[in-house]
């Protein structure tokens, strides 16, 4: 089986490895590109908790860390990783497993992500944001594949509108509503939503295309 990864360039090592690994024939071809909103220092002072929901979110603040050092809840293993380190990752790796996690009252919380992020912990928590970073949705010319992996609802929405009528493999319920939304078969969801449960996900796929074919 051949297996489209579409995460951006330099993001994609870890679920590269770990496809090549489990036999597959893995070909890159990014769907979407982070650009950074910004290099001023941003102060933490006075927070209680800092939020972030994604790794290019946890790198982004790590880069413009300034003074303050609030207590960390990222969203999954890879966020926390990508920001040194956090005090809270949640069992279901979701913004509303986040958000059911999080003490009440919270005191006072920055959410820092992406420019067009869900706000449901802004509205829930009563917390500041700060854009970090926009995707910039691709339109490449795809290679072929049997299989293509969807990472973020970003990406789901990229290949929708390429057209293509592949099966996908999804990271989570978001970037599953998001590929639906743009008329992407998705066939299996990872469940832990990370580059290991993306793997599952595409074995889980594989087997039942097996199945399929008896």
């Amino acid at each position: 089986m051949r297996v489209l990864v579409t995460r951006p360039k330099g993001q994609e090592r870890e679920l590269v490895g770990l496809l090549q690994a489990a036999g597959y024939a893995v070909v890159h071809c990014p769907l979407i590109a982070v650009e950074p909103l910004g290099d001023d220092p941003i102060d933490l002072t006075g927070y209680d908790w800092l939020v972030v929901t994604s790794a290019n979110g946890a790198r982004e603040i790590e880069r413009r860390r300034g003074a303050g050092r609030p207590r960390v809840a990222a969203i999954g293993r890879a966020t926390a990783e990508a920001i040194g380190g956090a005090d809270l990752v949640p069992r279901v790796s979701t913004l509303e497993g986040l958000l059911a996690e999080m003490p009440r009252p919270a005191g006072r919380v920055l959410f820092a992500g992406a420019e067009g992020a869900r706000r449901l912990l802004v509205r829930e928590l009563d917390a500041d944001f700060v854009p970090l970073y926009r995707t910039i949705e691709l339109a490449p010319e795809l290679p072929d594949a049997d299989l293509v992996v969807l990472a973020s609802a970003s990406a789901a929405r990229a290949f929708g509108r390429l057209g293509r009528q592949l099966p996908a493999v999804s990271i989570g319920p978001e970037t599953t509503r998001a590929a639906r939304a743009a008329g992407v078969d998705v066939v299996a969801e990872a469940a832990s939503h990370d580059a290991v449960g993306l793997v599952a996900a595409v074995e889980s796929a594989a087997r039942d295309d097996d199945t399929d074919a008896v």
